[in-house]
């Protein structure tokens, strides 16, 4: 169902160790809600000169009040720090669900969620998804301190493992979650990954798992403006399926990709064989410097950047 924008009443705000969370009253919202989507909210209040909306993962969804939805995040900026200051009772002007899903197995699995500071909160709703599915759920969280692991006793009390690690050993494991991550893979004898956190822990959790032949979808984290495909503030690069690489936006194509799809050390550029790069030139029965056809005009025709996203056994993060 394509997403609404709605002006939801706060019901409650609270602080979670470095992090807050905002519960919104939005059945429209709720009931459209996949694991791995977002929202966006307008911040600022009617008169601010604030423009921009804020990205924000989806926690988790319920029914009460005719359906709320939860979100998570720190208060860095100016927005956030006004969000952070909204009451129970406020109004907030939201629009969701956005963005692609997390795949679910269509056959029960060995799936490891591996989440990266508040990155773990819209893992939490998955784990519940592939839960139902029948799927066996282990956890990887970490963070820099115990302060800003999320979520980590509900990943024990959910979880068939939960493995913590902080960088200064302040909770479980000193190290980072890669440090541990082929360890955790050979214990919880993994299937699929899904993985949410800063972009170099994604980078290094898809090549860890490439060496045992596991598939990741990875919940890029990148900067958004408009949230709906419109301003390209959020393209980073990823092949298709016909070898292709295309700049896609996070937004709409996204935020979930499969991991081996996106070229990480290429975020931030415009890689040289990018479709419509400077210099990409179509070749005859060929699509610039990748294989895969292209329009006469030098398209990339048919062919979706996204389709690398599949994988056999999963499939669209339909209702269990």
């Amino acid at each position: 169902m394509a997403p609404v924008q709605v002006r939801g009443t706060v019901l409650t705000v609270r602080r979670v160790d470095a992090y807050h969370a905002i519960t919104v009253v939005a059945p429209a919202v709720a009931e459209r809600f996949r694991p791995g989507q977002f929202l966006t909210v307008a911040v600022g209040g009617p008169h601010a000169a604030t423009l921009l909306r804020r990205a924000f993962s989806i926690y988790g969804v319920r029914p009460d009040h005719g359906g709320t939805v939860e979100f998570v995040f720190a208060a860095l900026g100016a927005g956030t720090q006004w969000l952070a200051r909204r009451r129970a009772r406020d109004t907030l002007d939201i629009t969701g669900p956005l963005g692609r899903p997390f795949p679910i197995p269509r056959e029960p699995a060995n799936c490891l969620l591996i989440g990266g500071g508040y990155g773990s909160a819209p893992l939490f709703a998955l784990a519940d998804r592939l839960g139902a599915r029948g799927c066996r759920v282990d956890f990887l969280l970490g963070a820099a301190s115990v302060d800003r692991v999320f979520g980590a006793l509900t990943a024990r009390r959910t979880g068939r493992t939960a493995v913590i690690t902080t960088d200064d050993g302040s909770l479980g494991t000193r190290g980072m979650v890669t440090d541990v991550l082929s360890q955790v893979i050979h214990e919880a004898r993994t299937d699929v990954i899904y993985a949410c956190g800063p972009m170099p822990m994604l980078r290094e959790v898809t090549a860890t798992a490439a060496k045992y032949d596991i598939p990741v979808f990875a919940s890029v984290e990148e900067a958004m403006a408009c949230g709906i495909g419109v301003c390209m503030t959020c393209v980073l690069p990823a092949r298709g399926s016909d070898g292709v690489t295309r700049m896609v936006r996070s937004c709409v194509d996204g935020p979930v990709f499969r991991g081996d799809a996106v070229r990480w050390d290429d975020i931030g550029t415009i890689p040289f064989d990018a479709l419509g790069a400077p210099g990409w030139r179509p070749k005859t029965g060929g699509a610039g410097f990748g294989s895969g056809s292209a329009g006469s005009d030098g398209s990339a025709g048919s062919a979706e950047p996204h389709n690398a996203m599949g994988h056999e056994p999963l499939e669209a993060g339909s209702a269990g």
